[in-house]
């Protein structure tokens, strides 16, 4: 089992949105960057666990988890003329783009923001804390994973 930070903007997808889907599960598509892009392909498997990060906000946040459902498939929004992440380069016949189908795991009661995450020495390795880190998928060590989930139910409750 692999562990994968993933960004998204709340506006556009948040957790809450997995989390009201049926199935609590969707595609994680629109992903348009050749390493990110790689992780998904070459790597992520299901069962493999994701911290779902809010990114672009006021106060970025890990907001709680998912996990791989199903692995990398073609993202067919690329084909779409008509569509906001089409790709003329990307074909059926030759995708360059793939997808994952993730699904709602746990909200922490409280997100981990990035302020805490800095200040975790446990983390000070993590990829996401690296000066003009920019990636959307990340992949995170398992103790680091471990950590970010500790303190998010170490907030217990509202």
């Amino acid at each position: 089992m692999r562990f994968w930070l993933m960004k998204t903007e709340p506006g556009e997808f948040s957790l809450a949105h997995l989390k009201a889907l049926p199935g609590q599960t969707s595609g994680w598509d629109g992903v348009r960057n050749y390493q990110a892009r790689n992780f998904m392909r070459d790597d992520m498997r299901v069962g493999d666990r994701v911290l779902f990060y809010h990114s672009s906000t006021k106060s970025p946040a890990v907001a709680g988890t998912a996990r791989i459902v199903r692995a990398a498939y073609p993202d067919a929004g690329a084909w779409d003329p008509h569509g906001p992440r089409y790709d003329p380069r990307s074909t059926p016949q030759r995708p360059v783009w793939v997808m994952v189908d993730v699904q709602f795991e746990a909200e922490f009661a409280a997100p981990v923001t990035l302020a805490e995450l800095r200040g975790d020495p446990r983390l000070r390795d993590m990829p996401l804390l690296r000066r003009g880190m920019r990636l959307s998928i990340q992949p995170v060590t398992p103790e680091e994973f471990a950590a970010v989930v500790e303190r998010g139910r170490r907030k217990g409750p509202p």
